[in-house]
């Protein structure tokens, strides 16, 4: 039977080419796509991570990710934070979503106050801020679009000299001083989000017991802010937990598995169809319904797994051109994903010759063998 599905294929080989690349090409969607919005994710929480603050605090009813393009909290509420027992440094921060040229979150930062919590900047290339109009930028983006310390950089309807180049991985990649990006906003004296370091990794939970029990104006307001440590934050970013990240996926998967079915359902459908008669003598020496439909789903997985390999193939390739062409993307290939696509694909692809298959299975072996 192997012999006869190989033969099949190869006797046919443009059909068969056609079949694996548009199941390699379900596969890539499916690994590029998905692979591009974990890899998003992910980079995302590391860099949130290496900010190195133990507790996050955020006013009322902020986004559960933080995104959020207001400044809303009053900055005095840091100094009320800071004679907690054990709390080291906090340090306020404005965060402006920035849709430009790409969606990004800029960050406005009190720098003294932020290297307290995460300790030194790491400059490549530069020093810190040294006028209003300064801009910081991590090494991805420097590398990414070929800048430099003294480059010019448009952003917000002003332009920014480029002061310092840093290692990546503090939260953003491009970072105002916290009063210039207050002023673009008219935002004085507001926050967006505060960043806390207690004395100890340990004692988190009970640096946010004490930060809801602080009294602002002989009221405890604070204890209606959001008040989490950054394990619980970053717990929160989830593809669940983003508005339509989840519901991107699916579509992503959606479109990959309709691909899929659609070309191997023609494929295999216009094969038997070219094959009546040979499906009649085989009928005809006695092979059962079982044994055709058997034949036409082994040809449907050899093609299948063929496309997969293919597909994974073009997928590791395609993450290493993005990331190579666009440093600031991470992309990402899970195994887990692996596996996830190899099971789509082949689900699909035995659901799109079930049809076909049965069809082979009725003919009739007299009516077959009459065929022209």
């Amino acid at each position: 039977m192997n012999k006869l599905v190989v033969s099949n294929l190869v006797h046919r080989p443009i059909r068969s080419l056609i079949s694996i690349t548009a199941i390699a090409v379900e596969v890539t969607l499916i690994l590029v796509v998905v692979g591009l919005l974990l890899g998003i994710l992910d980079d995302s929480k590391r860099r949130q991570a290496g900010i190195g603050a133990d507790v996050i605090v955020q006013p009322p009813h902020a986004s559960a990710i933080g995104l959020q393009s207001s400044a809303p909290m009053p900055i005095g509420v840091a100094d009320k934070i800071r004679p907690l027992p054990h709390v080291v440094a906090v340090t306020p921060l404005i965060t402006q979503l920035n849709t430009t040229d790409a969606v990004e979150v800029i960050y406005g930062v009190d720098l003294k106050s932020f290297e307290q919590v995460g300790g030194p900047l790491r400059y490549v290339e530069g020093g810190p801020f040294r006028k209003a109009d300064d801009i910081l930028i991590d090494d991805f983006l420097a590398r990414s679009n070929n800048l430099h310390v003294g480059s010019k950089l448009d952003l917000l309807n002003h332009t920014f000299d480029i002061s310092g180049i840093v290692e990546h991985g503090r939260g953003s990649r491009k970072f105002l001083q916290l009063t210039t990006l207050q002023d673009l906003l008219g935002a004085q004296g507001k926050a967006t989000i505060l960043y806390v370091k207690a004395d100890h990794p340990e004692n988190a939970q009970l640096v946010a017991d004490e930060i809801k029990s602080v009294e602002v104006d002989h009221s405890k307001v604070l204890q209606n802010y959001k008040v989490s440590t950054m394990e619980e934050w970053l717990s929160f970013m989830t593809p669940n937990n983003i508005p339509m990240f989840s519901t991107s996926i699916r579509v992503v998967i959606g479109v990959a598995v309709i691909i899929g079915f659609i070309v191997i359902f023609q494929a295999m459908y216009t094969a038997v169809m070219e094959r009546t008669r040979e499906i009649g003598i085989l009928k005809s020496l006695g092979a059962s319904k079982a044994y055709i439909v058997n034949v036409v789903l082994r040809e449907t997985i050899v093609l299948t797994l063929l496309g997969i390999a293919l597909g994974i193939g073009i997928s590791a390739l395609a993450q290493r051109g993005l990331h190579f062409r666009f440093p600031t993307l991470q992309p990402e290939m899970p195994v887990e994903w692996i596996l996830n696509a190899i099971m789509i694909a082949l689900g699909g692809a035995i659901v799109g010759a079930i049809y076909p298959a049965f069809k082979a299975a009725q003919k009739d072996p007299i009516d077959a063998l009459a065929y022209e």
